[in-house]
């Protein structure tokens, strides 16, 4: 405790002979940390809040479409049309053990009516896993459940725009009938508004839920060319981030195989794959904030020339009592020591202030309310690291030489100085 106070007097007194200088260098360095620290949340804030839009539409999804054939295979002629089936979705889950879920999708329009309003809207057939997959939120009630799905049951979950269009404020929807097509339909549950910035069919909240099922028997597809079975798309979920392109590979194989294409003719399925989608975002975001954080390591690179300016000052002002020190017995190692503690010191003192004024600059933001695409400023532990982190080494750099050539005088040349 009496070698830090003892620093802390060296540093206090260097600061105060040398009042604008020490307050401009101290300012860099407090600026150079809390650019850092704040450029790095800023980039870890728009990365969350771009994952949390994404997550609206499915948290890792991908989605396959039925496309058309772009090459020759099996002896099948290209620009055929591949219509996915439900079949597919079977397989998937049978033999690709890359992936966690899979679920398929109807889709058609249909005429709803209520005792109070009516409207043209789209009826998704899904099964009750839809829901987790797509990040189907439920306010009152339930989502579809398995034996809905078995018993192809005439129930159906209403999205928010559907409800207001159908029943405005009423209460008491859940468990009330409508009409689909003219056939009763139960419902048994109600979507919440939903934040949804991106779709490959429309808002979440403007669609019916109805079994998959039940969906073939009473509603099926206008298509002249629908036979039961046949699906819109399906959306699978890989069972591991880091292998999304082999779940991927798994996949268009089993579809080739099903519908006699070349695996490698994309066009055939077309796929969103929003693993892929993420990890271009985060790539973009990580660059910007890697090249920003640099420029904030320049300016706290300035601050630290500034810490060898005062340093080397204070070791002119102070060789008398370096030469006497050494008189007494002092060693060369003891002196670096000293000079290059107080140069650190010195250092990570303003560091720290800078460190504490970006930390309360992100309280302050977060308590306000956020945008969709923004998470705030997130000041993670890793982020303090890495700002104290490039605080050490320049510390360390800007105190070495000053601490040095303390260090190289001799007892007879500093006790012969004047100033």
């Amino acid at each position: 405790m009496t070698y830090v106070a003892e620093l802390l007097g060296h540093v206090v007194s260097s600061l105060m002979r040398n009042k604008l200088r020490s307050f401009l260098t101290m300012a860099g360095i407090a600026w150079g940390v809390a650019s850092i620290v704040l450029i790095v949340a800023m980039g870890k804030g728009f990365q969350q809040g771009e994952r949390k839009r994404m997550k609206q539409l499915g948290e890792n999804i991908v989605i396959v479409f039925g496309g058309r054939t772009e090459l020759q295979a099996g002896g099948q002629r290209a620009g055929r049309r591949i219509r996915l089936t439900y079949k597919d979705v079977e397989d998937i889950r049978r033999e690709c053990y890359l992936v966690r879920h899979a679920v398929g999708e109807l889709k058609d329009s249909a005429r709803a009516s209520s005792p109070f309003n009516s409207g043209t809207f789209s009826v998704l057939g899904v099964e009750p896993m839809f829901s987790k997959i797509r990040t189907i939120p439920i306010g009152r009630g339930r989502f579809l459940s398995e034996g809905d799905s078995h018993e192809a049951r005439r129930v159906c979950v209403l999205g928010n725009n559907v409800r207001k269009q159908l029943f405005a404020d009423r209460p008491g929807v859940v468990g009330s009938e409508i009409k689909l097509n003219g056939l009763p339909f139960q419902v048994v549950g109600l979507m919440p508004d939903k934040t949804q910035t991106s779709s490959y069919d429309g808002m979440d909240v403007d669609k019916i839920y109805i079994p998959y099922s039940t969906m073939v028997r009473d509603i099926p597809e206008k298509d002249a060319n629908f036979v039961p079975g046949i699906l819109d798309d399906l959306v699978y979920v890989p069972a591991s981030l880091l292998e999304w392109k082999a779940a991927q590979q798994q996949v268009r194989r089993v579809l080739a195989r099903n519908h006699r294409f070349d695996p490698a003719d994309e066009r055939a399925v077309p796929m969103w794959d929003t693993v892929e989608s993420a990890e271009m975002v985060d790539t973009i975001f990580t660059s910007m904030t890697a090249f920003l954080a640099t420029i904030a390591v320049v300016t706290l690179t300035l601050g630290g020339i500034g810490v060898m300016n005062i340093m080397l000052v204070t070791v002119t002002e102070r060789t008398p009592e370096i030469g006497l020190r050494k008189a007494l017995g002092a060693t060369r190692r003891r002196i670096l020591a000293d000079f290059l503690a107080e140069g650190i010191l010195l250092a990570l003192v303003s560091g720290g202030i800078g460190w504490l004024g970006s930390w309360s600059l992100a309280r302050v933001v977060n308590s306000f309310p956020m945008p969709d695409a923004f998470s705030g400023l997130p000041v993670e532990n890793s982020t303090t690291a890495w700002a104290f982190a490039a605080l050490g080494i320049v510390a360390v750099a800007s105190a070495m030489w000053p601490a040095w050539k303390a260090s190289e005088l001799t007892p007879v040349e500093a006790l012969r100085y004047e100033r």
